[in-house]
């Protein structure tokens, strides 16, 4: 069975990524199986960026194929902030609650129908070889007005998915796997495996 190498520490990603990857013949690892890899730098400036740093950093460390994603919140009344910083929005050291609380102050006042927002996310392929592949995938929402919800991580409890009215926070895995934007991405990226494993 070919291994996949998702170059992430974070459970709850690694957690959407497997049950995305299931019925395909890959043993999906992570950074946590490869605890000797040096701490990756995330010098892009977009999601595609960072992707493609992440994974093929994992590649040619690990000589197996990778997977990095980069993902974010854009919100459009702060002009798509916090964006690629969106993990280290409120700084060091890094909290999800922190950042959830920046992000509240920071649209403080601001009606509903201007608090749209998407998630956007990027996933990078690469094998060992260097030859990389992108996939990309969104999901849009709204942000609300206090947090709700304990089912996700990052900002999922502030965002609100229209026609739903619930936050991706209150969504159980199946549910979220079907709309969130990693899923959109890695369901764009599965074609691009498979083509991998036939060979």
């Amino acid at each position: 069975m070919e291994k996949l190498v998702v170059a992430t520490k974070n459970q709850g990603k690694l957690r959407e990524v497997k049950a995305l990857l299931a019925d395909y013949p890959l043993e999906v690892l992570s950074l946590k199986d490869f605890p000797d890899l040096p701490e990756i730098e995330e010098t892009g400036s977009t999601f595609a960026e960072n992707a493609l740093i992440k994974a093929t950093t994992v590649a040619k460390q690990t000589g197996l194929l990778a997977l990095g994603d980069d993902s974010g919140l854009e919100v459009d009344c702060l002009d798509g902030r916090p964006g690629v910083l969106s993990a280290r929005f409120a700084g060091e050291p890094v909290s999800d609650w922190r950042n959830n609380q920046k992000l509240l102050a920071l649209m403080a006042g601001i009606e509903p129908e201007k608090r749209t927002a998407r998630f956007r996310c990027v996933v990078a392929i690469v094998e060992p070889t260097g030859q990389s592949y992108l996939a990309e995938g969104t999901c849009e929402g709204r942000i609300g007005y206090t947090m709700v919800g304990d089912q996700g991580f990052g900002y999922d409890p502030l965002f609100i998915i229209p026609g739903l009215g619930l936050t991706l926070a209150q969504l159980d895995m199946a549910s979220k796997n079907k709309i969130s934007h990693r899923s959109q991405a890695l369901k764009q990226a599965i074609p691009i495996l498979l083509s991998i494993l036939k060979r």
